[in-house]
């Protein structure tokens, strides 16, 4: 991993797969991937690209990866200049736009790389996907202004 941030790096792939709005049905997904038989009925869960993501995580779980994905997060905007932006999605009040321009420097190119590897997306797609669902998974799962727990 070029940056030593696994979760950010799953946390954004997920983000750009299937979108904020498939969060459970995520949550359901990864449960079941990751090297670990599937007992229900035959049916295998998917592998390839959730498969990879979910491997980035270890023995993280969903609670790790929002909690520390957030936090790496946070980190690299800060890093970058972008700090206000993501605060203001952590932050009670209003959430401020991120632009693709500005997600793509916040993330860093090796970063967007392993994605773009990842996903199958090219990098306009993720970071046009990020950008609209970013601020609003942000703020959604850190409810109290507080990173979750992991």
């Amino acid at each position: 991993m070029g940056r030593g941030m696994p979760s950010m790096t799953a946390l954004l792939g997920l983000l750009a797969i299937a979108g904020y709005q498939n969060r459970d049905k995520l949550a359901e997904l990864l449960k079941g991937v990751g090297g670990q038989p599937n007992t229900g009925g035959g049916q295998q869960p998917p592998g390839g690209l959730l498969g990879n993501l979910s491997g980035m995580l270890g023995g993280a779980g969903v609670g790790g990866l929002l909690n520390g994905g957030i936090g790496e997060l946070l980190e690299s905007f800060k890093q970058n200049g972008q700090g206000d932006k993501a605060e203001s999605w952590i932050n009670q009040g209003p959430n401020k736009d991120v632009s693709p321009p500005e997600l793509k420097q916040a993330i860093g190119s090796d970063v967007l790389a392993q994605l773009e590897q990842q996903t199958g997306l090219s990098q306009e797609e993720i970071l046009a996907r990020l950008s609209r669902e970013l601020p609003a998974a942000v703020d959604k799962y850190t409810p109290d202004g507080r990173l979750p727990a992991a």
